[in-house]
């Protein structure tokens, strides 16, 4: 069977993208992954998402997303796409096994958390190490932990744990964090949260179970060892590009590489999300984008629908 539109990702951008053009009756097909929902499904409260002045949990707002783009006609398969075929047409897209071909294609794989890279957060991760406050702050009550970074999420997830453990101790590679202004009050002003500067966790202590961290300052090159109960990562995201190397063009940084935003150099192919947003990566920017993919997906398939009528 021939698709009209097939997305690849379910996260805001996907699943925005989805509601827009399956209201235009083109009835995507949505790759969504064997997990949908994008990062925002790890994020307790969102504050910011237009339409919910209280606030909304991100599983609770995917979960409304997703209720909205099935009823409209959206329909899921939760299996991660593996492969590409963009050299020809129809498009092909490879996924749990089976291939599927349509006529144009949204890109929405989003972007997943980085980890610090050392060899001793491996052996913890689920043990004392995670990438999400929200997912496991709850384990850390009247403990004392750290958090590594000194971006917006970072920000973010420090003053999230305060509600749980008894410390909060940021550790950040510069001697300035990178956070908006408002993040970074937020966080200096809780007396839960200090913060060491100029240091980067260089070893992950334990046996069973996190126990401490070896700290070296990156000026003095000072090592020093530090008790700790649980290392929350917040350093950065990575591009779910993989699939796309060499089939279209990404940056320095592994992001796609878009005109205006949503454009690609192949038409028909378009983008939306973080996927290609290494600036902003909200969920509203994430969604608005994914309604300015779907209204171009309208104006191509429309476009084609018109070439192929007998004149």
């Amino acid at each position: 069977m021939l698709e009209k539109l097939i997305i690849i990702g379910a996260g805001p951008a996907g699943l925005s993208a989805a509601i827009y053009a399956s209201r235009e009756m083109f009835n995507p097909l949505v790759i969504g992954g064997l997990a949908a929902g994008g990062q925002l499904i790890l994020t307790s409260l969102v504050e910011n998402y237009p339409g919910f002045p209280d606030g909304i949990d991100g599983p609770d707002l995917i979960e409304k997303m997703l209720a909205q783009a099935k009823k409209f006609g959206s329909r899921f398969v939760y299996e991660n796409a593996t492969a590409v075929d963009l050299d020809s047409r129809p498009f092909k897209v490879s996924a749990g096994g089976k291939d599927y071909e349509t006529e144009a294609i949204i890109i929405a794989t989003g972007a997943n958390a980085k980890w610090l890279g050392i060899e001793s957060e491996k052996k913890f991760i689920g043990r004392g190490v995670s990438n999400c406050a929200s997912c496991d702050g709850a384990f850390y009550k009247n403990k004392n932990v750290i958090v590594a970074g000194g971006g917006d999420t970072a920000m973010e997830d420090s003053v999230f744990l305060t509600r749980f453990a008894n410390s909060v101790t940021i550790v950040h590679r510069r001697d300035a964090f990178r956070a908006s202004k408002m993040m970074q009050d937020r966080a200096l002003s809780n007396p839960k949260i200090k913060v060491i500067w100029n240091s980067a966790i260089e070893e992950v202590l334990g046996d069973k179970v996190v126990t401490g961290v070896k700290l070296k300052n990156l000026v003095t090159n000072e090592v020093t060892e530090m008790k700790i109960d649980g290392v929350f990562v917040a350093i950065g995201y990575h591009p779910n590009t993989d699939i796309f190397n060499g089939k279209l063009k990404l940056d320095e940084l592994g992001y796609l590489v878009t005109k205006d935003e949503i454009y690609t150099d192949i038409d028909g192919v378009f983008v939306a999300g973080d996927v290609a947003d290494h600036t902003f990566r909200q969920a509203a920017t994430a969604s608005g984008s994914g309604v300015k993919a779907a209204l171009a997906a309208r104006a191509y398939l429309q476009e084609l629908e018109a070439k192929e009528k007998p004149k």
